[in-house]
């Protein structure tokens, strides 16, 4: 338990979750690699990534050393790929979706589970289900207001939204209230050609927009 507390605190200081949709293992490795090189430490490798167990049991080891580097999985959509992933070494597991499967999986290895909600009932579904943060996804849909909204009735709410988040409204993200944040595209785009020192400038960037 109290690792999976420090998972989450080391989520909710770091602020910023890279999120890694590699075409290939080395693809995804030097993403990852570009990013905690600009100081994004927290990444969430998607299983849509080829051998996605075998490259986060990778960087795990690669990082073992580097105290603030989580390795996370995501698009986790059912507990047989959540047990990979953890057997790998994740830390936290993410999916676009809730699957109560995966919530128990998750609660009996005390690691983080942040399943993709769009409704009051899913919500109140994975805080049932012990779900300590929940996933808005997609975000770019619903805009800043809606933490303050999900906040009204789940005041003890943490909310990581995800999909949309860009330079340009992270800082507005954050002041609403959010745990933490997932970035995609807007960050990792340059890795599509090999333009890894790309990656690490954009985690540059977004890092030092988080100086409000």
């Amino acid at each position: 338990m109290l690792e999976k507390l420090k998972t989450l605190e080391k989520l909710h200081s770091s602020k910023l979750v890279a999120v890694i949709r590699g075409d290939s293992d080395i693809s995804a490795i030097k993403t990852a690699d570009a990013c905690i090189k600009g100081k994004i430490t927290s990444i969430e490798l998607t299983f849509t990534t080829p051998h996605a167990d075998q490259v986060i049991e990778k960087l795990c080891n690669s990082f073992k050393h580097y105290p603030d580097v989580i390795i996370g999985a995501g698009t986790v959509l059912d507990s047989e790929s959540a047990r990979l992933a953890i057997i790998a070494g994740a830390r936290f597991i993410v999916s676009p979706s809730f699957n109560i499967n995966v919530a128990k999986l998750c609660n009996l290895y005390s690691v983080p589970y942040i399943p993709g909600c769009f409704s009051p009932s899913e919500i109140q579904s994975a805080l049932e289900s012990g779900v300590d943060i929940v996933k808005i996804f997609p975000s770019a849909v619903m805009g800043q207001n809606i933490i303050a909204e999900l906040k009204g009735p789940f005041p003890k709410l943490n909310i990581m939204p995800s999909g949309g988040i860009n330079l340009n409204n992270l800082k507005e993200w954050i002041k609403a209230g959010a745990f933490a944040v997932g970035i995609g595209g807007s960050l990792v785009k340059p890795a599509e050609n090999n333009d890894f020192d790309g990656v690490t400038q954009n985690a540059i960037k977004f890092n030092s927009e988080l100086i409000l």
